[in-house]
């Protein structure tokens, strides 16, 4: 991947996130500098999708660190939970945070620098970004064994939701580098990318990294969804997660419950693709998965542009819970879990 389609840059001692909500039109980087600014590219969505969210934080926690003159537990804990407060439904976003606590936890009560600490989370980013390259390609891996398995030995035409790939995952995507994997091995016909309403990761991201890769592609409106796959368009679906309860029920971009349901109606396979830092053991069901609800303004404004009458109300679920009877199978670096089987998920994810 060519340098400037990395979303997330670690130069200078500087963080700099390429601007996601300028795509595909304008190609450029935000300098970040401290948490609080870290922090609000998180909630504007200057950077977004789960993995990407927690490596940003963990640069964030950096910068925090490198402006104290003194470290307490005390402050340590606040800023943490400040930067967790940036958004609530990815679980990534607090999972990188809590461990930057821990390294920060140790350091305190060794009494080590903040300068030692510093120079430790910077690592820290660094090694999780490189990390999440080798888990994504074993699950790119894992997921086209499936389809060979499933579907046989051709070209397949394949359906995503929200935008899961380098620009969502730092390197290589999670669902979206399964169909990039895929490519690379000449087995996709097409992909078909839902426009992911109503802030367009579809047609703005995806669509942009699979011309980048020279995928072939269509962009699809949601509402598409039974009309395709009850004509057989489609071969099997792939999707991310931006937070997997016990029992496989999955937090994903609001729309991929909706085509969960479709997929199962008409036998479409449909997969979950996501790294064991998407899994969240300690809730139950999907019952328990916080909904951020974003601002009006997204459905009712177009960048500015007034789009509904004066004073309408809009409802804006970032995100949807897809119960797990609708899913096929749960992708992660340690395996395939079948998501009809709950004890089976929680001892993958713990092995």
């Amino acid at each position: 991947m060519n340098q400037s389609y990395k979303p997330i840059i670690w130069k200078d001692e500087k963080l700099f996130l390429l601007d996601q909500r300028l795509l595909p039109q304008t190609e450029t980087f935000v300098e970040v500098n401290d948490l609080k600014s870290c922090a609000a590219a998180i909630t504007d969505m200057v950077v977004r999708g789960a993995p990407c969210i927690g490596f940003t934080a963990i640069y964030g926690m950096a910068l925090w660190v490198k402006n104290q003159t003194t470290l307490s537990l005390e402050s340590c804990r606040a800023a943490c939970d400040e930067m967790i407060n940036a958004r609530p439904t990815a679980v990534n976003l607090s999972f990188e945070v809590n461990r930057c606590f821990e390294f920060m936890m140790s350091y305190v009560k060794e009494g080590r620098s903040a300068a030692e600490l510093y120079k430790k989370l910077v690592e820290f980013g660094h090694q999780q970004i490189n990390e999440s390259h080798n888990k994504n390609t074993t699950m790119a891996q894992i997921g086209v064994k499936e389809l060979m398995g499933r579907i046989g030995d051709r070209k397949w035409r394949l359906m995503t939701h929200c935008n899961t790939g380098f620009l969502a995952c730092g390197s290589l995507g999670t669902a979206l580098g399964v169909i990039s994997y895929a490519n690379s091995l000449g087995k996709v016909e097409y992909v078909l990318a839902d426009e992911t309403r109503p802030y367009m990761q579809g047609t703005r991201l995806t669509a942009f990294e699979l011309a980048k890769e020279n995928i072939p592609y269509s962009i699809v409106v949601e509402g598409a969804a039974s009309y395709l796959l009850s004509h057989n368009k489609v071969d099997a679906i792939f999707v991310g997660a931006d937070r997997i309860a016990a029992n496989g029920d999955t937090a994903n971009k609001v729309g991929t419950s909706t085509l969960a349901i479709v997929a199962k109606h008409y036998g479409v396979p449909f997969y979950v693709v996501a790294p064991v830092s998407s899994f969240d053991t300690s809730i139950p069901d999907g019952k328990h998965i916080e909904i951020e609800m974003r601002p009006m303004t997204e459905i009712t404004e177009l960048r500015g542009i007034k789009l509904a009458p004066e004073g309408a109300q809009a409802i804006n679920p970032s995100f949807d819970v897809t119960d797990h009877q609708f899913i096929t199978g749960i992708i992660c670096e340690k395996g395939f879990i079948n998501p009809q089987n709950p004890s089976e998920l929680v001892k993958v994810v713990n092995s």
